[in-house]
Order: structure tokens, then sequence, then C-alpha cells
């Protein structure tokens, strides 16, 4: 009787333990960001810290990146399972290799409006988009800005201007030091770069491309056609556990800094919340990210932006927007509310 007993409590016991293994069983998400760790990168590093995606058995891993492109490249690869990239080089990457079998699909909009700009001196007498015809403009040649630029001068009836390419990190020294007349680049990035070398802010002209005719979305969470086939719960669970994230961001821009901070040790904290602040008031939070709501697109938008990005990078077949965005993993309205009221 006592062996009975004892031989159906062993049972029970080894059930739990099975079923708490099973319960335990984390999905492992390799995920790829954009850029450095820099301001931005709070918002997939804070629910990381936090636990979200713990909490939704995910086992998340977060890099830091050197491009969009090289984002898209390692999510098409197999080398990652998600990333963080412009959605013009998702597009890009689309209608140039339509035969690639891995093509990253963008699943939640993140910055609703491009953060591209053109920056000058004020000094240089730039004021306006027209003043850049016959001016000399300057980025490394995968620069977002740069590749859309056929856009904007399009939109501002801009002629004449000619390219100096160099590498990024001497984008913003040859803007101060007067090698070139204007430069593109992320609004976040470039202004606060030419502040780190001794330039003031109120000497710098901005001209968003989103105040000035160009109305593309920026970065967007991609996902890899391999991991949307196998396991689509995942990239719910993950999405759900960002737009949590997302919200802390947006609602204490210098706590979430700590997060970037625990990654690179060597980051300037302030320099990084402001960078953060900048981003969150031009590309997330901004009026057309209220009106349309965080992690959403509108079709007309997208499908406008797919046609002027296969004109501008002279891709070598036509974007189709159905096969760049995918809409049927992003969270629940309420728990995309991450925006503060205006």
């Amino acid at each position: 009787m006592k062996k009975r007993v004892f031989l159906r409590m062993a049972a029970a016991l080894s059930l739990a333990t099975a079923f708490s293994a099973v319960q335990a069983q984390t999905t492992p998400i390799k995920f790829q960001l954009d850029w450095r760790f820099e301001g931005p990168a709070a918002l997939f590093l804070t629910p990381l810290a936090k636990g979200y995606f713990k909490a939704r058995q995910l086992d998340v891993t977060v890099d830091a990146g050197n491009g969009s492109g090289g984002a898209v490249t390692r999510v098409a690869s197999g080398s990652y399972d998600m990333g963080f990239a412009d959605l013009a080089s998702v597009m890009e990457f689309h209608a140039n290799n339509p035969d690639a079998p891995n093509k990253p699909v963008a699943v939640m909009m993140v910055y609703n409006n491009t953060p591209a700009s053109v920056m000058a001196l004020k000094k240089s007498g730039i004021k306006t988009p027209a003043d850049l015809s016959g001016k000399k403009m300057g980025a490394p040649v995968f620069d977002a800005g740069r590749r859309a630029f056929p856009v904007f001068a399009k939109a501002n009836h801009i002629t004449g201007f000619q390219w100096t390419a160099m590498d990024p990190p001497l984008r913003e020294t040859m803007l101060a030091r007067g090698d070139v007349d204007a430069i593109t680049g992320f609004t976040f990035t470039s202004l606060l770069n030419l502040e780190a070398r001794g330039v003031k802010a109120e000497d710098v002209v901005v001209l968003p491309y989103a105040d000035f005719g160009v109305k593309h979305y920026g970065n967007v969470v991609i996902a890899s056609p391999k991991l949307i086939r196998e396991n689509p719960a995942a990239i719910k669970a993950f999405l759900q556990a960002f737009a949590m994230g997302v919200k802390d961001v947006v609602a204490d821009p210098a706590a979430a800094i700590s997060h970037v901070k625990a990654r690179d040790g060597i980051i300037n904290v302030p320099l990084e919340v402001r960078r953060l602040r900048l981003a969150i008031d031009t590309v997330i939070n901004s009026p057309d990210a209220r009106a349309e709501g965080f992690g959403q697109v509108k079709t007309p938008r997208l499908t406008l932006m797919a046609s002027q990005v296969s004109d501008a990078f002279g891709t070598k077949t036509r974007v189709n927007p159905d096969l760049v965005w995918n809409g049927s993993f992003l969270p629940t309205v309420a728990e995309l509310n991450v925006l503060p009221k205006k």
C-alpha cells in the first residue's frame, strides 16, 4: 500500500516537474540594432532590462549595429531573427533581391517620420531647401538621407548640387571646418555630433525631410520570414513587451539611459539623454505618429513611399508595399497607446 502511494506521489512529482520545464521553456530571439548603443537603443534595452521579454518566455539578446543596411542583410541571412532598420532599406532589399528566399518584413513602425534632415551652418547663408541648389553636399554613400535626397530635391526644386563622400565619423567634422556646404543625416545624430565638435546648436540650420515634402516612414522592427512561418506567437510577444518598454522610455528618458549605460559604460549620459529626447520628440511622438497611432502605418502613405524609393534608389524592380509590411502581429490598440497626449 505504502509502495503504491509512494509511486503515485513520485509520478505526480515527475509530471509537475515536466510541466514546469515546459512552462519555463523560452524562445531565443537574436535582435540586431541599426546603430551603436546610443540614446535610441534604450527603446529595446529597457524592456530587456526590466524583464518584459523574459515574462513572455522570450530569451532576447540585443546587439549593436553599424547601419540599417547591415541590419537588413543580417536578418535576411538568418544570423538574426529580428532587427531595427530604416524602412527604405527594407524596401530597397526587397526590390533589388526579388528572388531572395528570406526577405525581412517590417512588423511594427517605430519612427513614424524619417529622422533624416539636411544640416548647414547659418554662416553659409543656407536658410531654405532652395538655397541648396549648386551647393556641395556631404554624407557617407550609404546614408539614408543621401539615398533619399532625390525625393527631397524633387519636392523642393533643388538642382546643380554635388556630393562629397566620407566615412561617418568625418561627416560633421567636414561641415564644421567648411569642406562641404551641407550634410544629410539623422537629426538626433548629426546635430549632437556637431555640438561635440564645438558648433553651437543655434548656429546650425536644420531642414527636416518630414517638414519639406518627404513623408517617408523611418525605422521599423523587422522579422525574418523563418520566424514569421515557424513562431508567429514569438513576434507578437516581442512586440507586446517592446510596446511596454517604449511607454516607459517615453515617460522617463533620463531613467531609460541607465540601461544603455549598462551596455556601454563610456557613453556621455547627459548627451545620450538629449539624443533620446530629440528622437522621441521628432520621430516617435510626432504629430504624424499621434495621428496614425504608434506602431501602425497608413496604406496610401506606404504606397507613395514605395514608389518614391523605387525611383530615388533606382531599384531593379518596383517596391511592392504589400510584401514589405505585415501588421498582423501588432499588439492591441490599448497596448499600443504608449504616447503621452500633446
